[in-house]
């Protein structure tokens, strides 16, 4: 009892998840919008090894795979996947109820899978995915970017073109914006999640 009435008496927080192919600018956006609400960042999980640079539990928290497999079992993570068929990569559970009940933004920059799971496991996270203004301008931008040969570029821009597609069919986001341009779709973009923070304040 004492506990619900600390929680119905806290503003309550939103869980923030981003997703877009590669390239469309949502690690630029995610941040800005954080910057603008006071939010954070959700630490990930993984099992792949932590480099020279790295600090645990600031980047990532760094799991050898039994302790990952053990997390699994308890049901800790919102969502888990493994990426390329080696590492395993997980969105803890307990530090974004924690952030909530504080009343914070937390914020996930995730893939579409990864987003249907956690619609599935907590369905009143808000959902964004930001589009590339148009196909052309999605391969301009790969190629850009100057760090992938032109295999690895048409691999990943059909990647993109199928994650745009499952993202629409899906209803894992509630909302769509087009980096056409980077301030104006930061803006946009803040003002939904400000309607969606009042709203959920009211």
């Amino acid at each position: 009892m004492h506990r619900d009435s600390e929680t119905r008496s806290s503003p309550p927080g939103l869980l923030l998840v981003v997703s877009g192919p590669s390239g469309v600018g949502k690690t630029t956006i995610v941040r800005r919008v954080l910057e603008r609400f006071d939010g954070v960042f959700s630490v990930s999980a993984t099992t792949r090894p932590r480099t020279a640079v790295e600090t645990d539990g600031v980047d990532y928290h760094f799991l050898d795979e039994p302790t990952f497999q053990t997390w699994i079992d308890e049901d800790r993570f919102l969502e888990y996947a493994q990426v390329f068929g080696r590492s395993w990569y997980g969105t803890p559970r307990k530090e974004i109820e924690s952030r909530r009940a504080e009343g914070r933004l937390v914020a996930l920059d995730i893939d579409v899978q990864g987003a249907i799971q956690i619609r599935e496991r907590m369905p009143d996270a808000f959902g964004i995915f930001v589009l590339p203004p148009n196909d052309a301008e999605l391969l301009r931008r790969l190629r850009a970017r100057g760090r992938e040969d032109e295999a690895t570029i048409e691999r990943r821009h059909a990647e993109a073109t199928r994650e745009m597609r499952v993202a629409r069919e899906c209803g894992a986001y509630d909302e769509f914006v087009v980096n056409d341009d980077l301030d104006q779709v930061v803006e946009e973009t803040i003002r939904l999640v400000g309607r969606r923070l009042g709203s959920g304040r009211a």
